[in-house]
């Protein structure tokens, strides 16, 4: 069966990461930082595609990644290449973007800025591709494994080397994946409450102060500051996992709000890959209206633009995430199931694969 659980904090990611985009807080970073959760819950659905496919669930994983990213290119990289993006065989990067694509037309930086999202599909990728070799070597030493990303970043900040975005996105976030696999395999819940409570200190004390002592471009904001993100967000996984319920049936006892939830789940990528491109369009609109960056009501007409607006591409092009995953096409998810009298009772749902989780840059080149 789902875990309402493991939606619920997928929905909450999704939401925090957009409305952090619109509104630029650095707060959120700390209070939820999603794209670290989003790694987590993709390494745990990651582990367990793997226990049940092998090696062939990295295809089943691409399948569900790849052809709304293929939708988000045949819309902006046409714009593109009319307002001055050079053609050349980098654009094959839109298929299959093992670094970042070009979004880059000489007409301004409208591209860059709306498709700044992609970067959370280049490091899912790669993340896909390691993990039957990186799941195989966790279980034979889960803690030397574990650790290692921390150490690799510790080396990248300390040591001043300036690696490939590649590359030190393993150092930042795949030990967010590796406590997803941690999370699957059960060893989270093993650990004794007081052990998991130390942790949670230690780590997220460090990272806290860490955070404050070394502050980037804009203050406290975790996307400025690697090592600092890397270990308050550990501090969080291991909190929201490691503490996490068997369930959490109570998202349905509203059908509003487990439809809402359903419904984000199913529509992830989507909202993922289209909102970026509302917030630049929203943002210098809402300005000329007269209200600022800073003005509760300003922020709070974006935040409700963006979200309105976005479910123009899900009622769009949503459903290709319901044939990428084998299932019916539906333009609202979740609706009730409807089966004739005369058909046997069908199968309880296993766990399904992780929606292709979130997180994005904002206007000004910001992560989540």
């Amino acid at each position: 069966m789902r875990n309402r659980y493991l939606d619920l904090l997928r929905f909450l990611a999704i939401v925090r990461v957009v409305v952090y985009h619109v509104t630029g807080s650095a707060m959120m970073t700390i209070a939820f930082p999603a794209m670290s959760v989003m790694f987590a819950l993709a390494g745990s659905m990651m582990a367990a595609s793997i226990d049940r496919s092998g090696v062939s669930a990295i295809g089943r994983r691409l399948r569900r990644l790849l052809p709304s990213l293929w939708v988000l290119a045949a819309v902006f990289v046409p714009a593109m290449l009319l307002t001055g993006l050079a053609f050349n065989w980098k654009l094959l990067l839109w298929v299959v973007p093992l670094t970042d694509p070009p979004a880059a037309p000489t007409t301004g930086d409208w591209g860059a800025i709306s498709l700044s999202v992609v970067w959370y599909l280049r490091d899912f990728l790669w993340f896909v591709l390691v993990s039957p070799l990186a799941l195989r070597l966790f279980r034979r030493a889960p803690l030397p494994v574990l650790l290692t990303p921390y150490v690799f970043l510790l080396v990248l900040e300390f040591g001043g080397v300036v690696a490939h975005p590649v590359v030190r996105d393993f150092g930042l976030y795949f030990g967010a994946w590796m406590l997803g696999f941690a999370h699957h395999d059960g060893l989270l819940q093993r650990l004794s409450r007081r052990l998991l409570l130390t942790l949670v200190t230690v780590l997220g004390v460090t990272g806290l102060a860490w955070a404050f002592t070394h502050q980037g471009a804009r203050s406290y904001d975790l996307n400025d500051i690697p090592l600092a993100n890397a270990l308050w967000s550990a501090a969080f996984i291991l909190v929201v996992l490691g503490f996490a319920p068997a369930g959490a049936a109570w998202v349905d006892r509203s059908p509003l709000f487990g439809r809402i939830v359903t419904i984000f789940n199913r529509r992830a990528l989507t909202i993922y890959l289209w909102h970026m491109p509302f917030v630049a369009l929203v943002t210098p609109l809402v300005d000329i209206a007269g209200w600022t960056h800073e003005d509760p009501v300003g922020r709070a007409v974006r935040v409700c633009l963006v979200f309105a607006l976005v479910c123009i591409p899900v009622a769009l092009f949503g459903w290709i995430e319901d044939i990428a995953a084998r299932r019916r096409p539906e333009l609202v998810p979740g609706g009730p199931v409807r089966v004739p009298a005369d058909s046997p009772a069908p199968p309880a749902d296993r766990e399904p694969e992780a929606a292709e989780d979130n997180g994005a840059r904002r206007v000004n080149a910001g992560r989540s």
